[in-house]
């Protein structure tokens, strides 16, 4: 017996020791509670003859926030002030946002499905999810601030707070395993942003009492240590990063209570992870989407700026793959510092561009790179005006500005290749989408080899934006709205299937595998040659081949391949007219530059079709076995530089068509000559004057010839057999070669004339 009870003695001593070094996931602690976990030296410079009284610790905490959160919270009227002066617009937009809130919602909300708004209309998915985020909820805080702070919206937030506590405490709200998990990472990790803001706001108002405020730090806790304990291994993708940023979040500010050193450790041990492998080796983030890469800046930008706010190191490897994010961006830049639509961005449903403006100021104010300021504001973004420190603030008003000297850019892991000119005031540049993550291809549209173009400052081969709750997502995701090359029917995309919770997200079960088979850029000529199996299933093979000329126009060539008869398309987006139909395409825009869409192997026919205000046309070669578009992509800037459509042959900027001083030999020959320069499709034999090269197989070449010096580069999708006759040397990766050479695409050997 008295064995047992020591055994029972042991067992409750170790109970009372782990409870005192465990905060409860499951439940929230009592604010008379939360002293009890304290770790041993602030809990003995705050206890008072063995107790701790609530305001003592509340002013304590409040003091902590004011020197730990990313900005002091006692110079928040100050600052709210400024931010009013700064974001005028912002009134507006809060209050529209917060009384959408308060009208839909009530204080002690329910936070599980079915319920119904508070005008009876029942509460969907995407809408719980985002009551799960609490956006709104800082619009609210703002809109208390806007009404001379009127006690009611602060009671809203601590309510509501209190009422998923309440849920919790009665296990009812929406379960991470039925897809709308309230207490799910990524909704979690957003809500405890939002909270810590609000948190920060109040701290200074009489009618945020100490006991609201221990409950909001009990809350916390009670979420991070929820946190801790689902997020226990890596887990890919963007959700687990927002709920592990909110958790070194919390580690860092609410760092005296027993527990957080683990959790912080923990955090950013997978954080790092993340970081090591979802920022692919060249910098641009795994979902390939300029959305989810900005977001992903901002999960690791808020524990970065906290930490280095505490004093906190963070190791180099964090810091150099956080400043790699910021770079990739203005790599990837529009050349009106602006950025492409790449796959899920959401921002802006139907917008053909990117605003890394926002993203680029915060990188500029990390690091300080001139290149970097040279797409930053004067001012942030609205909402991160609130995760500033005052230097920050003021460096603001003092940005280095230098314009980055890169030229054509790409990310080969990542699967993006951006050709731009080289002329100091070019203004052209196409990215090519040549990538799928093998991981997690969630956010991925039907682009496989899909491109997009921006001249003259205009986009001229967009992309659109998306929003998950529209009705057509999976239209917007699939190959209808890209710059491809479709067979028959056949899309990109295949098996979509919508997510778990129904909130209007889906994804694509099938996409085609690329190969890129060459990138080569110089300064005459951008080639990039790739293919894709998205359309074997029906039997065809498929490649492109993206040439730019640099400082005149792009080439694409589509080429397909069966044992049966297809229709063969391309898709091009954008609002054409067909002038000289079908051959000849034809967008202009409000200053008189223009588009042309001009094909060089005769096509069928051409249809038009839109929606939501967005125009495509689809070209097409019907019921052909073999079949290549060669497509001259042709910006221009005034009318007397278009492709003239009324002349039968028409100049293309100094390059002739099918006039070559060259003898061509081969069946479907197409070729483009100027001056020193010829280009030439499906050859087989050439020759001017003593010089000639015969092709064992079909063959595409660029040739350039100066003085007694001919260069030949392969720019077709297959390795071709050359024998070069007339020259006395024949020189490939600088050493000599035999006439009787192997050319693989993209490859480039010198000829030295006889």
């Amino acid at each position: 017996m008295k064995f047992k009870f020591l055994i029972f003695c042991s067992y409750f001593f170790l109970c009372q020791f782990v409870i005192s070094q465990e905060i409860p996931s499951r439940k929230v602690l009592n604010t008379s509670q939360i002293s009890k976990y304290l770790k041993e030296d602030v809990e003995k410079d705050l206890s008072e003859n063995g107790k701790i009284s609530k305001e003592k610790l509340a002013k304590y905490f409040r003091e902590k926030f004011s020197e730990r959160y990313f900005y002091n919270w006692k110079t928040f009227n100050t600052r709210f002030e400024d931010y009013k002066k700064l974001y005028k617009e912002k009134e507006g937009s809060h209050t529209e946002r917060a009384l959408d809130h308060l009208s839909k919602f009530s204080d002690s909300t329910q936070w599980i499905l079915p319920f119904n708004y508070l005008n009876g209309e029942p509460v969907n998915a995407y809408a719980l999810r985002h009551l799960a985020r609490q956006h709104k909820m800082v619009d609210i805080s703002f809109y208390y601030n806007y009404q001379n702070k009127d006690s009611k919206f602060l009671n809203y937030f601590t309510d509501q707070l209190k009422s998923l506590n309440a849920a919790l405490s009665v296990d009812e709200f929406e379960k991470i395993e039925d897809g709308n998990g309230v207490y799910e990472a990524f909704r979690s990790g957003y809500r405890v942003l939002n909270w810590l803001q609000i948190h920060n706001m109040f701290l200074g108002e009489e009618t945020y009492s100490d006991e609201d405020q221990l409950t909001t730090i009990a809350t916390l806790l009670q979420h991070a240590a929820y946190l801790y304990e689902r997020n226990p291994e890596f887990h890919a993708g963007n959700h687990q990063t927002r709920g592990l940023s909110a958790l070194a979040m919390i580690s860092i500010v609410l760092r005296d209570f027993k527990g957080t050193d683990v959790w912080y450790t923990h955090s950013m041990k997978l954080l790092e992870e993340h970081l090591s492998k979802e920022i692919n080796d060249d910098g641009f983030q795994f979902e390939r989407s300029v959305h989810y890469h900005i977001s992903d800046i901002e999960n690791y930008y808020f524990v970065y700026q906290l930490a280095k706010t505490s004093g906190i190191a963070v190791n180099t490897f964090w810091e150099e793959k956080l400043k790699s994010l910021f770079t990739t961006l203005t790599k990837i830049s529009f050349p009106d510092k602006s950025a492409p639509v790449l796959q899920d961005d959401t921002d802006n449903p139907w917008a053909e561009k990117n605003d890394i403006s926002g993203a680029l100021t915060l990188g500029y104010l990390l690091f300080e790179d001139p290149e970097m300021g040279y797409f930053a504001n004067n001012k942030v973004q609205a909402k991160m005006y609130w995760y500033l420190n005052e230097n920050q603030l003021q460096l603001l008003n003092s940005i280095n500005k230098e314009k980055p000297s890169f030229k054509s850019v790409s990310f080969p892991t990542t699967g993006y290749y951006i050709s731009r000119n080289d002329a100091p005031d070019a203004e052209n540049m196409m990215i090519i989408s040549a990538g799928l993550d093998a991981d997690k291809p969630d956010h991925q549209h039907g682009d496989m080899l899909g491109i997009q173009a921006m001249a003259n400052g205009k986009v001229v081969l967009p992309n659109y934006q998306v929003r998950y709750s529209l009705s057509d997502l999976e239209l917007f995701k699939n190959s209808m709205v890209k710059n491809v090359a479709l067979v028959d029917n056949e899309l990109q995309g295949k098996r979509y299937t919508s997510n778990q919770g129904g909130s209007g997200f889906g994804k694509f079960q099938t996409l085609p595998n690329p190969k890129v088979i060459t990138w080569n850029t110089d300064k005459n000529l951008d080639l990039f040659v790739g293919s894709h199996d998205g359309f074997e299933n029906v039997g065809v093979a498929y490649s492109r081949q993206v040439i730019n000329i640099k400082n005149d126009f792009w080439i694409v060539k589509d080429n397909f391949s069966s044992e049966k008869e297809h229709n063969y398309k391309q898709v091009w987006q954008g609002h054409y007219t067909l002038e000289n139909q079908p051959n000849l395409l034809r967008a202009t825009f409000d200053d008189a530059t223009g588009f042309d869409i001009f094909q060089l192997n005769k096509i069928d026919e051409v249809t038009n079709s839109g929606t939501r205000g967005k125009h495509w046309s689809v070209v097409s070669k019907n019921k052909v076995n073999e079949f290549s578009f060669i497509t001259v992509l042709y910006p221009y800037s005034g009318y007397d530089n278009r492709i003239n459509e009324l002349e039968e042959v028409p100049d293309l900027k100094g390059w002739k068509l099918n006039d070559s001083n060259w003898n061509l030999e081969g069946e479907n020959v197409v070729s483009l000559s100027k001056e020193n320069q010829l280009l030439v499709y499906s050859i087989n034999k050439l020759n001017i004057g003593g010089f000639s090269i015969e092709t064992f197989n079909i063959a595409d070449l660029y040739i350039s010839i100066i003085e007694n010096k001919i260069t030949i580069q392969n720019i077709g999708d297959k390795e071709t057999n050359l024998k070069i006759n007339g020259v006395i040397e024949v020189i490939m990766d600088g050493e000599n070669t035999t006439s009787n050479i192997k050319l693989t695409p993209g490859k480039i050997l010198e000829c030295v004339l006889e």
